[in-house]
């Protein structure tokens, strides 16, 4: 709704406005008259008209001049959907990702901003994605307004020489809205299903508008092999089971064929990106017959190669976790207590508060039997995990270890 309001308001603070009055209208026509048979092309039409009619309205205002004799070329155009920058990128919601990406704003502003108006997330996970509080969050997205704003950043599609500059915010978009949709940071669901699907269908859509791009490819196979996983990620009693304990009969065999196909074309034609890294280790731990038997050694070899390519702490912290498996849970807990001085020195771009952190400090303390420790390390995770399924899971292993 918001991103076909928007290519007709011009702005988008009008668009969400105008797609909130839509919702309104909504409750008054459909408590009388009943809800219509496609109740969200219905609240689209509503918030397009009313975009219409505010840029009606401004245009009388501005022109003093009355509206009926000058032509419409908006109206004739919204609802045959094509329009000057329509051909560049004919999907509405990718559309809104590329304009809201625009080189004007901070990179980060640009992926909160989109994460928050095209993919619905709330403030609390983008800061969750983020590895920030949430009120530095809410400020980010409160600048990124304001600057659009004050600089009278259009609402234009950017044209088709334009799309490789905006492609590495716009891949990062998606990422971080499909990674906030497999494990919900608050919610009592483990997996957000609709967004997680939403962002393997823009990463489709983004892949047939950008074919030749690797890193697109790359992206889509991380997202169809960690999908795959998804129906056996929890139980038959709703809780979360993990990696080494899947099912793996209930892996999604289409999406694993096909992921890592993409993956073999994205890693050939020179050096690797960070999408088609992680998605080579996504396929590993995908073709592997049982966890036993996951070639762990090229997986570290892989994590060695993502760390030069993307330098970042929640990837020091995998590469830990996969260490462990071959080199033993003491050599990678030397590793966790780096990157908790590394936390405990920065404010930004670490792990402080990261509640993985202290969850893989305390599997590493369990499997050396350091029972002690390891109550103590999985009930600070506890502190700092707000998702239901997470919680029970931590609440188990205290319960195993005698301290539940």
């Amino acid at each position: 709704m918001l991103a076909a309001t928007a290519r007709v308001a011009g702005d988008l603070d009008l668009a969400e406005e105008c797609v909130q009055d839509a919702y309104l209208a909504a409750l008054d026509a459909w408590t009388r008259q009943g809800v219509p048979s496609s109740p969200g092309a219905w609240l689209t039409t509503t918030a397009r008209r009313r975009a219409l009619d505010v840029c009606r309205r401004r245009r009388t205002l501005r022109d003093k001049l009355p509206l009926l004799v000058e032509p419409e070329p908006a109206l004739e155009g919204v609802d045959a959907g094509d329009g000057p920058d329509c051909a560049a990128v004919p999907d509405d919601r990718l559309r809104l990702i590329f304009t809201c990406c625009h080189p004007a704003l901070a990179g980060e502003a640009q992926i909160a901003l989109t994460l928050r108006l095209v993919c619905g997330l709330t403030t609390r996970q983008i800061a969750h994605a983020f590895l920030v509080s949430e009120a530095t969050m809410a400020a980010r997205v409160t600048r990124a307004k304001k600057k659009i704003a004050a600089a009278r950043i259009p609402y234009r599609a950017p044209d088709a020489d334009e799309l490789p500059d905006r492609l590495g915010r716009v891949l990062s978009v998606i990422h971080l809205a499909y990674t906030t949709a497999h494990t919900d940071p608050t919610g009592a669901e483990l997996m957000h299903r609709d967004l997680a699907a939403r962002a393997i269908d823009l990463a489709r859509m983004l892949l047939a508008l950008m074919p030749d791009e690797r890193e697109v490819r790359g992206l889509l196979a991380l997202l169809l092999l960690t999908d795959a996983r998804a129906a056996a990620r929890i139980d038959a009693q709703g809780r979360l089971v993990l990696l080494e304990d899947q099912d793996r009969d209930r892996w999604n065999r289409g999406f694993i064929e096909e992921g890592t196909g993409l993956v073999a074309r994205a890693l050939r034609g020179g050096r690797p990106g960070r999408y088609a890294l992680q998605a080579a280790i996504a396929a590993l731990h995908d073709e592997a017959v049982s966890y036993q038997d996951t070639d762990w050694p090229q997986i570290v070899e892989l994590y060695d190669v993502l760390m030069r390519v993307w330098p970042s702490p929640v990837v020091a912290l995998n590469r830990a976790a996969a260490r462990s498996m071959v080199y033993g849970p003491q050599a990678a807990l030397a590793e966790i207590a780096e990157l908790e001085q590394h936390a405990a020195r920065a404010k930004a771009d670490s792990l402080a508060g990261y509640r993985y952190l202290a969850a893989a400090k305390a599997d590493l303390l369990r499997r050396l039997g350091r029972t002690e420790e390891a109550v103590l390390t999985y009930r600070q995770a506890l502190e700092l995990t707000e998702g239901t399924a997470e919680r029970e899971f931590l609440l188990r292993r205290l319960r195993e270890l005698g301290a539940g």
